[in-house]
C-alpha cells in the first residue's frame, strides 16, 4: 500500500462486476477529488453501465449519497434541519443508560463471558437508531434481518432481497403516515416537518432517508464498536493509554479507531466512503493526473488514512493522535450526516465497556461475517 502511494497518486483497476476505475491512494488527492464538483454520481443513480466495486442494492442508488447538486444540496439542507447536533446530544444520556443496562445484563449472576456482538455491539446502536427515528420496540426486531438482506452480496436470492426491501419500505411508509397525522419528538416527525421557504421533503424522500438510516445507521456503528474493542484488546499498550483517562481520551481514541480501521486486525476491508464511486462529468485532473469525462474514480480510504504525508507515523496505532483528519466519514459535500451520531455512540459504547469491565479480555477467536457489504463480525467472544 505504501509503495503504491509513494509511486503514484492513483491506479487504474478493473472490478469483478465490470469496468475500470481510478483508485485514489493519497490523502491530499482524495480530498481534492471530494472537493471537486466535476465528479458526480448521476450515472450511478440513473443505472447507466458504469464500473462498480460491488453490486449496490437498487434502493441505495436512489438515496442522498448518490445525489448531486442541486438535488443533493436541497435534500441535505432539509435533513440537517431535522438531524441536528442538539438532537444527537439529547440522545447521549439515554444511550449511556442503555449501555450500562447492557453491561448489567452481561454481568448478571455469575456470568463472566459473552459474545460481545449479540450482547452489546448490535443492541446498542439498534436502540439508538430506533429511538432517533421513533420506531416502536416491536418494529426494531427485524432491523438486522432487513439490513443484512439489503446489504447482502452473496448467499441470498434476489427475490428474498426484494421481499425484505418491500417489507421495510411498507413499514416505514406506514410509520411516516402516523407521524404526519400525530407528530412526536423523533426524527421521522422532524423530517416530515422540515421546511425551507416553500420546500419540504416528500414522503418518498423521507422513506429513502429512513431506509438508509435503518440499513446503514446501526450496522457500521456495531462493526466499529466491535472492531475498536478488539483492536484495543490486541494492543495492550493502547488499552493502558485509554484506561489512564477514559473520559478524557475516549473522543481521541474513537478518532483513531475510525482512522486505523481493520489494519490492526490484519484485514483491509472498508465499509467507508470508498465503496461508492464517482464519475467525471468533464475532462479534469486530480493531483496533476488527467481524468477523462465518463471515467470512474474511487477513494482508497484505507490507504488515505495511512498516508505518512497526512499522519505522523501513519501505520502506528496511537489513541492520542492529534490532529487526525481521517476520511472514514468522507469529506466535503458527501461527508456522512450521521457522523456525529456514530461518534457519540462509539464514545459511549467503547468507553462504558472499558470503564465497567477493566479486566475485559478475548475469550476465543472472532468470527467475521461474509457476504455482507459492510462486513463485521458474528462472534466476538470476551471474558472479564
Amino acid at each position: 500500500m505504501r509503495a503504491l502511494r509513494e509511486d503514484r497518486p492513483m491506479t487504474k483497476v478493473t472490478f469483478e462486476f465490470g469496468g475500470d476505475a481510478w483508485l485514489i491512494h493519497r490523502h491530499d488527492a482524495c480530498r481534492e477529488m471530494l472537493e471537486n464538483r466535476a465528479f458526480v454520481r448521476k450515472p450511478f443513480r440513473e443505472g447507466r453501465t458504469v464500473p462498480y466495486a460491488i453490486e449496490f442494492p437498487a434502493f441505495l442508488t436512489q438515496t442522498l449519497q448518490f445525489m448531486d447538486p442541486p438535488n443533493h444540496t436541497r435534500m441535505r439542507r432539509l435533513v440537517i434541519k431535522a438531524f441536528t447536533q442538539r438532537r444527537v446530544d439529547r440522545l447521549r444520556e439515554s444511550t449511556q443508560a442503555f449501555a450500562d443496562e447492557l453491561v448489567d445484563r452481561m454481568t448478571a449472576g455469575s456470568a463472566t463471558s459473552a459474545n460481545l456482538i449479540d450482547a452489546f455491539a448490535l443492541p446498542l446502536p439498534i436502540r439508538v437508531i430506533g429511538d432517533l427515528l421513533g420506531v416502536p420496540e416491536e418494529g426494531r426486531t427485524n432491523f438486522v434481518q432487513w439490513s443484512h438482506a439489503l446489504l447482502s452480496t452473496s448467499g441470498m436470492e434476489e427475490s428474498q432481497v426484494m421481499e425484505h426491501a418491500t417489507s421495510l419500505f411498507v413499514y416505514l411508509n406506514e410509520l411516516i403516515a402516523e407521524r404526519r397525522a400525530e407528530p412526536k419528538d423523533d426524527l421521522l416527525s422532524a423530517l416530515a416537518a422540515a421546511k425551507e421557504a416553500d420546500d419540504e421533503l416528500t414522503d418518498g424522500e423521507i422513506v429513502e432517508i429512513a431506509m438508509l438510516l435503518v440499513v446503514g445507521g446501526f450496522d457500521n456503528t456495531a462493526n466499529f464498536t466491535a472492531q475498536g474493542v478488539l483492536s484495543l484488546l490486541l494492543n495492550p499498550d493502547q488499552h493502558a493509554v485509554l484506561s489512564e483517562d477514559i473520559d478524557g481520551r475516549i473522543s481521541s481514541a474513537v478518532d483513531e479507531i475510525l482512522r486505523h480501521g481493520n489494519m490492526t486486525l490484519g484485514r483491509t476491508h472498508s465499509s467507508g466512503p470508498g465503496l461508492v464511486p464517482f464519475a467525471a462529468a468533464e475532462d479534469t485532473t486530480i493531483a496533476g493526473c488527467p481524468i477523462k469525462a465518463g471515467e470512474a474514480v474511487m477513494v482508497d480510504v484505507t490507504s488515505a488514512n495511512h498516508d505518512d504525508n497526512a499522519f505522523e507515523n501513519a501505520d502506528s496505532y496511537d489513541l492520542l493522535r492529534k490532529p487526525n483528519q481521517f476520511l472514514t466519514f468522507s469529506h466535503g459535500l458527501h461527508r456522512c450526516l450521521g457522523a456525529p451520531l456514530a461518534h457519540m455512540e462509539l464514545e459511549v459504547g467503547i468507553g462504558t465497556l472499558f470503564k465497567r469491565l477493566p479486566g475485559l479480555k478475548l475469550d476465543g477467536e472472532p468470527v467475521f461475517l461474509e457476504g455482507i457489504l459492510t462486513g463485521g463480525m458474528t462472534d466476538l467472544p470476551v471474558a472479564w
